[in-house]
């Protein structure tokens, strides 16, 4: 109930400021094919910067103004960059790349800025991608451990502009490539399937959870590396595999190509997302301040099942069941709070 309590009155409400800062950059924007985009992941998906701020919780009060900045930008830069990933192009995978460098240089000290749009049809956004960078490396540049930080955070940003590049398919439309990259990307070792590493290597929660722990002023390496290792790949994948899931039935009308659809039967998602989640959960205890990682990772799992609460889908039903029993409990404060906002929002 502490966390809880730190995010809406601490948290939130500075989300709120971050998000209409942000619209009010979008909206300014000139070109009306990139202007849309921008709105849309502030509105949209206005739930993905609600959630990122979560990890602002795990923060000491001085250092959370500067931790929500971040949290807030980084998310915006994905969720709007994936946007326009989307768009049709003559070279999508460089497209996705180039423009996902945005988040590596945001992450990064010193990185000096790309032609993020290189490859994209339209560039005229009036600064706005170049804004949301340098505000995620200002408010970087106030946490006391940042270089703590520096060799994972750069490997995770890397890890979500090479899935982006990959995952809308290359020029003649085929996903091959994606599949031999996260092919080459799974070790051998590993238990997990390819698409369920390239699932983690596309989740922004390693990101996300690296800028909070750089708040803290006596944080060493080793301890960031920990943290990286439970989001890569186990929390992560969890993360985009939900996110999938969400949006399963929308793709399967468009034709379209799901991670959740990589899966032989409803079944069996079911039982490989209630292993990951139950190594998610895990991993996620086992770190320093093991409790509030994992009330994060709860929070998580709630609002996408939430998400999912009108389906019909088999994948759903199945999975959602599977998912929240391996999550146990602590999902049961956070699934109440999002269904009463759900039932408000109706009301509204």
């Amino acid at each position: 109930m502490c966390a809880a309590r730190r995010y809406w009155l601490t948290v939130f409400p500075r989300v709120a400021v971050e998000i209409h800062r942000r619209r009010a950059l979008a909206v300014c924007i000139p070109d009306p094919v990139l202007r849309c985009p921008a709105l849309e992941a502030l509105e949209r998906k206005r739930g993905n910067l609600e959630g990122a701020a979560a990890f602002a919780t795990l923060v000491a009060g001085e250092s959370r103004p500067f931790v929500v900045k971040a949290l807030v930008a980084c998310q915006a830069i994905c969720d709007y960059l994936d946007l326009l990933s989307e768009q049709p192009n003559p070279d999508p995978v460089a497209n996705g790349y180039r423009l996902h460098e945005a988040l590596i240089v945001a992450t990064a000290r010193g990185e000096p800025h790309r032609d993020y749009y290189l490859h994209h049809p339209q560039g005229e956004d009036g600064g706005y991608l170049v804004a949301l960078v340098d505000g995620a490396r200002t408010a970087l540049s106030a946490l006391p451990s940042v270089a703590s930080i520096s060799e994972p955070i750069g490997r995770a940003a890397e890890r979500i502009a090479t899935y982006q590049s990959f995952n809308h398919g290359d020029a003649r439309g085929s996903y091959e490539p994606f599949e031999r990259w996260a092919r080459h990307a799974t070790p051998l070792s590993s238990s997990l399937r390819p698409w369920e590493t390239a699932a983690g290597a596309g989740s922004t929660l390693a990101v996300l959870a690296l800028i909070a722990s750089a708040a803290d002023p006596v944080l060493q390496e080793s301890a960031a590396h920990e943290i990286e290792d439970a989001y890569f790949p186990w929390i992560g994948s969890l993360h985009s595999l939900l996110d999938s899931l969400v949006d399963h039935e929308e793709d399967i009308a468009v034709d379209g190509r799901a991670l959740v659809g990589y899966y032989s039967s409803p079944s069996d998602a079911a039982a490989r997302m209630r292993r990951i989640a139950g190594e998610a959960l895990s991993r996620a205890v086992a770190l320093p301040e093991g409790r509030r990682h994992a009330l994060i990772l709860a929070a998580m799992t709630s609002f996408y099942i939430c998400e999912l609460h009108s389906s019909a889908s088999p994948h759903a039903q199945l999975v959602a069941a599977s998912v929240l029993e391996a999550i146990g409990g602590l999902a049961a404060p956070t699934m109440a709070v999002l269904g009463a906002r759900r039932s408000l929002r109706r009301i509204a």
